[in-house]
């Protein structure tokens, strides 16, 4: 079943970060995330108040570039799929790559 990107982000994920701000900062780091065709999204979990944001931030410790299919496949099964859309090429990180895997722990918080 698709996902809803910007729900997911602007609700889903926004909420989940609000509400279990000391789970959101265990997790850490400065996000970017870049979904081809759906939007971009700040994900600060460094910060006192942990937030996501829609847009660009500043000097994020991870950036992460995907198309919103490729999303789509990533969020129904990140277990399996994130490895091999990373070596496909269609999972694209700059910076941290250890703050990558911390993403599924970041994405549990929302279910």
């Amino acid at each position: 079943m698709a996902v809803d990107v910007k729900d997911l982000f602007n609700n889903k994920l926004k909420s989940a970060v609000e509400a279990a701000p000391d789970a959101a900062k265990k997790i850490g780091g400065t996000y970017q995330l870049n979904v081809g065709g759906a939007g971009s999204w700040f994900i600060d979990l460094a910060s006192d108040k942990p937030a996501v944001t829609e847009g660009t931030g500043q000097n994020p410790s991870c950036t992460i570039e995907i198309a919103e299919p490729d999303f789509q496949t990533l969020v129904a099964n990140p277990q399996s799929e994130g490895m091999k859309l990373f070596f496909a090429g269609k999972l694209k990180v700059k910076g941290d790559q250890m703050k990558a895997m911390n993403l599924q722990k970041l994405f549990a918080l929302a279910k």
